[in-house]
């Protein structure tokens, strides 16, 4: 991996965990085929991916969450859900 296209991409994305969530899958969809969007010296897909970060083509969002308005359910999944007696 490349030090300097991470500090590159932590600028952009500068939360860790983020950075290294969004950096995997854009490294795995690389290997699976997808065209980079940049051209890097390393072939190195994880490289790729931090350098495309770096450069703004790459971001996140989050889901929206489901609301009792829609008739979604708000609560914990049902393994997470208090027991009923």
């Amino acid at each position: 991996m490349n030090n300097a296209y991470l500090e590159r991409a932590k600028t952009v994305i500068s939360d860790p965990q983020i950075l290294s969530v969004v950096a995997a899958k854009r490294a795995r969809q690389l290997a699976l085929g997808a065209r980079p969007m940049v051209k890097c010296d390393s072939e190195n897909h994880l490289d790729v991916a931090l350098l495309e970060i770096a450069e703004n083509l790459i971001g996140y969002e989050f889901g929206e969450e489901e609301t009792e308005e829609t008739g979604e359910s708000t609560a914990e999944s049902p393994a997470e859900a208090a027991p009923t007696l």
